[in-house]
């Protein structure tokens, strides 16, 4: 939990900077729809400095109160519902004109809805509703629903901008979800640590490759590749020696194959590579340009620790059942490849 309240008022401050702009935009824009309605009734003086403060101040006070809230996301809600209880107040003090009401009522609802849905809406509503029957009451229930050319002029703005910038909010909104969803969606076929596909991606690599093969008989090869030793470099140097021994390999894995070949971690220090287009001579070719480079970097100046990999790899058949007979059969191999003394290749 400690960690999550720093989270928690970031997100906060987020939904309060969205709405500020927005805020600024409606109330000032709705400054003059009210105006132009106020304007043929006689209204004292301090209606007119309440206007100017609720549509040209308020939006500025309502923002530091969510920005110096301890939850602004909540503070943010309640500046929310203050906008919808002085647009009850403003109907009212309208005579119920009925253009600017209808505008007002309108895109208020709108944007409760956009930023806390049917909740949001209904209690913004309720609130509307009791300020504007106690301003209505107060005032001696005024009824004056003609609008004013000068009302339909002003409303214009209003009735266009907001729409537009709220449909403009939303959609920058969708497309940040959708950024979200890609990265989400790319974390969840990436192994952390090494940077390769998983072995759920990397599986279904492996499939795709076998399906290819039984369709057009075209040839691929499956390695399956173990760190040899790799648990007693885990004891000897600990494991985060071993997170780096892992990351050198799959940096070695990379660079020696073609951009068409998937190679995945398929769990712990085992990592399976697809080759397609591949028939048994290329695949030994490329078994022993892995097992060079890897001896090679074991006898750099820099490596981690010294360390040897065994291979195994077998040819898709048409007869295999499924992937897992594929992986089957070039796991048999990585265990002759072992039997045979490790740092080495066997099909």
């Amino acid at each position: 939990m400690p960690e999550a309240q720093p989270l928690d008022r970031e997100n906060g401050l987020r939904f309060a900077r969205r709405i500020y702009p927005m805020r600024v935009l409606g109330l000032g824009l709705g400054s003059f729809c009210v105006g132009s309605a106020l304007a043929p009734i006689d209204v004292p003086a301090v209606v007119w400095l309440l206007l100017v403060g609720n549509c040209w101040l308020w939006p500025h006070l309502a923002y530091q109160v969510a920005r110096n809230s301890r939850d602004p996301a909540r503070a943010e809600l309640r500046n929310l519902l203050i906008d919808s209880a002085c647009g009850g107040a403003w109907i009212a003090a309208m005579q119920l004109n009925l253009l600017t009401s209808v505008l007002i009522l309108t895109m208020l609802s709108i944007d409760k809805v956009a930023a806390g849905g049917w909740p949001l809406l209904f209690r913004s509503w309720i609130g509307m509703g009791v300020v504007f029957v106690l301003t209505w009451t107060l005032l001696g229930f005024p009824f004056r629903p003609e609008p004013t050319t000068l009302n339909v002029l002003a409303s214009i703005p209003f009735l266009v901008s907001y729409p537009l910038a709220l449909s403009l909010v939303t959609w920058r909104l969708g497309q940040q979800v959708v950024r979200q969803n890609r990265h989400l969606q790319a974390f969840n076929r990436i192994d952390g640590l090494t940077g390769l596909p998983n072995r759920l991606h990397w599986e279904e690599s492996a499939a795709q490759e076998l399906r290819r093969h039984r369709r057009h008989g075209r040839p691929a090869v499956l390695m399956m590749i173990d760190i040899d030793h790799f648990k007693p470099i885990n004891d000897q140097h600990g494991h985060l020696v071993g997170d780096e021994v892992l990351k050198s390999f799959a940096s070695e894995l990379r660079a020696c194959l073609r951009e068409v070949d998937t190679a995945g971690r398929y769990g712990g220090d085992e990592f399976g590579v697809v080759l397609p287009d591949t028939g048994p001579e290329g695949a030994a070719q490329t078994a022993r340009r892995l097992l060079q480079y890897v001896r090679r970097r074991a006898a750099e100046a820099g490596a981690v620790v010294p360390f040897t990999v065994s291979i195994g790899y077998a040819l898709a058949r048409a007869d295999m059942a499924d992937t897992a007979a594929w992986i089957a059969a070039a796991d048999a191999a990585l265990y002759r490849a072992k039997a045979a003394g490790r740092d080495g290749a066997s099909d």
